[in-house]
């Protein structure tokens, strides 16, 4: 590598991890008005990136192809209020798997005093994630019940957490017994261990629910709409279980029940620069009193990234998989 260029991630290949993903020297990125360099300390891998490599998830417009959508690192070359040598944690819309990364200015947040780089890396899109599709389009408020499937994902995580701190309560799912303890430990009021257990009646048993978040999708949708309380909410992130619904419309409707979901990545730059500062005014409090913290699971060098993916696709994991560099 020289000052010239850099290491990145690139995708060549079958859609395997093993098959896809390389090391290779590529251009340094020179930074547009209005953004800036950094020098990535850590990066998030996520769902998001797993669908690209694998051909589903195109980039959107004007984005790297590059994998990785959140950072943690130094400003090299600064933009609006950042200057060279801060320290910071970035949501992108691609190349976080690289020893460098552009990222618009407006979508930077200050790293937390208390964390380190890999925590800080393992923060802003799913942060921004949660705080989307919980507070804005599930519109969940203190006092009401989260319904959280996928309780230890990096959003699952990050949803029990940030629910609790926000004064609500929230039942989690997961497969196996070692899941429904960690949704426990993480805050949860209610854990459900999916293998044996029926969620949808606990769920009931518990009061219902007001709002719920799903990323499995069409074998749920029955049972999350039954523990539903009137008027309560359904967002979906992701339908890793399967996407065509089967809507029973007359439950729903007895219900005055809200479907809605939405993706972050293709959100205009605006959006997302209105996103970062809501999440910087509400969320960060949270997460440098230790409210909310960052739950890593396992970290790799950045040229093994591919053990990385195939260690997320495994689903043995609680909480998030960061590279290093």
């Amino acid at each position: 590598m020289t000052a010239d260029t850099m290491t990145a991630i690139a995708v060549r290949g079958g859609s395997g991890p093993a098959d896809a993903l390389h090391a290779v020297q590529v251009s340094m990125p020179v930074p547009a008005e209005g953004e800036l360099l950094v020098r990535v300390l850590a990066a998030g891998v996520n769902r998001p990136d797993t669908l690209q490599r694998e051909g589903r998830y195109p980039p959107p417009p004007g984005s790297p192809a590059t994998l990785g959508l959140e950072i943690a690192g130094e400003v090299v070359v600064g933009a609006g209020r950042w200057r060279a040598g801060d320290r910071v944690c970035a949501l992108l819309g691609g190349g976080g798997y690289a020893t460098h990364a552009l990222v618009d200015a407006r979508h930077v947040l200050p790293w937390p005093k208390e964390l380190d780089a890999v925590q800080a890396a393992a923060l802003p899109e799913t942060l921004f994630t949660v705080y989307a599709n919980v507070f804005e389009h599930g519109a969940l408020r203190a006092g009401e019940t989260l319904l959280v499937h996928g309780a230890t994902s990096g959003i699952g995580v990050a949803a029990i957490q940030m629910a609790k701190a926000a004064g609500a309560r929230v039942i989690a799912t997961g497969r196996g017994a070692a899941k429904a303890e960690a949704a426990r430990r993480l805050g949860a009021d209610v854990a459900v261990d999916t293998s044996h257990e029926d969620f949808g009646q606990i769920a009931i048993d518990a009061g219902g629910v007001d709002v719920a978040l799903d990323m499995v999708g069409a074998p749920y949708l029955a049972s999350t709409l039954d523990a539903l309380k009137p008027g309560g909410r359904i967002v979906y992130i992701a339908a890793q279980g399967g996407n065509d619904l089967q809507l029973p419309v007359a439950a729903l409707m007895r219900k005055q029940a809200v479907l809605t979901g939405s993706l972050l990545r293709p959100r205009s730059a605006d959006e997302k620069a209105r996103l970062a500062a809501e999440v910087e005014r509400v969320v960060w409090p949270w997460v440098e009193a230790g409210r909310v913290r960052a739950v890593v699971d396992r970290t790799f060098p950045l040229e093994q990234a591919a053990q990385a993916h195939a260690w997320l696709e495994s689903g043995r994991h609680t909480g998030k998989v960061v590279l290093v560099t």
